[in-house]
């Protein structure tokens, strides 16, 4: 793993993990999922396999978790994002549409706080999207 990946992970650890335990979700990095009676909210950080970049994709599924079209099923723990089909997801992504990106010229400040601290912003669009999904 790149050490600016390493950074980025350890920023949004710092800065959108604990809001993210504050809301009631559970998981380790780069998984959370948060369980109701009714539904479970999820989210999933995926990094761009070229390094420099992420998105933050979410979803809804059912209270008992997923069943994949081949048969396997994933515990209500242990489901993620990504075991949803890419419909059934949305992705949050940074300014103007793009990836969240930590592989910019930066000239003031810490920028994988700077990415971070974008990337937090956008728990409120994501409160929103699980909202409507109930």
């Amino acid at each position: 793993m790149s050490l600016g990946r390493e950074k980025m992970i350890s920023a949004l650890k710092k800065i959108v993990v604990p809001e993210l335990r504050e809301r009631g979700f559970k998981g380790s990095f780069p998984h959370f999922r948060r369980i109701f009676e009714n539904k479970i909210d999820l989210i999933t950080f995926q990094f761009d396999k070229y390094g420099g970049g992420f998105v933050i994709e979410i979803g809804v599924c059912s209270p008992e978790g997923v069943i994949h079209h081949w048969g396997e099923k994933v515990l209500p723990n242990k489901v993620t994002a990504h075991d949803l089909i890419p419909d059934s997801r949305l992705r949050l992504k940074g300014n103007n549409g793009e990836w969240f990106r930590y592989d910019v010229n930066n000239v003031f400040g810490d920028i994988y706080e700077k990415v971070a601290n974008k990337a937090l912003t956008q728990l409120n669009k994501a409160e929103e999207y699980w909202g409507i999904m109930t």
